[in-house]
C-alpha cells in the first residue's frame, strides 16, 4: 500500500479554518491592539496635561476619519476581548466545553463585539460626541 506524502509539521495550510482557530487568533490580537490603545490613551493624557495646544491636537486628530476609523477599531477591540474573556471565564468554570456549544460562544463572542460596539457609537452619535 503506497503511502501519501504528509507535511511533517501541521501548518495553517492543512486545517480548515474553524471559529474555535479565529477566536483565539483574534483574542491575541486584540490584546495586542489593545495594549497600543492604552498607549495612545496615555499619549493623549499627556497632551492634555501639557496644555490647550496639545490637546486640541489630540483632538482634531482623532476627530479626523482616520482618527475615528482608530477609535472605532480600538472599540471593537475592547468590546471583542472583553466578551472572549468572559467566553474564557466561563470556560474556566468547567462550562461549555462541547463542541457545539464552544462553537456557539466563539459566534456569540463576534457577533456580541460587533452590536455592542455599534451601540456603544450609536450613544456617542446620540449625544453628539464625535469630537
Amino acid at each position: 500500500m503506497a503511502t501519501k506524502q504528509r507535511p511533517l509539521s501541521p501548518h495553517l495550510q492543512v486545517y480548515r479554518w474553524q471559529i474555535q482557530m479565529a477566536s483565539s487568533i483574534l483574542h491575541r490580537a486584540t490584546g495586542i491592539i489593545l495594549s497600543v490603545g492604552a498607549l495612545l490613551i496615555a499619549a493623549a493624557l499627556l497632551a492634555m496635561a501639557t496644555g490647550p495646544e496639545a490637546w486640541e491636537q489630540v483632538r482634531s486628530l482623532a476627530g479626523s476619519w482616520f482618527g475615528r476609523l482608530i477609535l472605532f477599531g480600538w472599540t471593537w477591540a475592547f468590546a471583542y476581548h472583553l466578551l472572549n474573556g468572559i467566553r474564557h471565564l466561563v470556560q474556566d468554570a468547567g462550562y461549555g466545553f462541547s463542541i457545539p456549544a464552544f462553537v456557539r460562544s466563539g459566534w456569540l463572542s463576534v457577533a456580541g463585539s460587533l452590536v455592542l460596539t455599534a451601540a456603544i457609537w450609536l450613544l456617542v452619535a446620540a449625544r453628539g460626541g464625535w469630537l
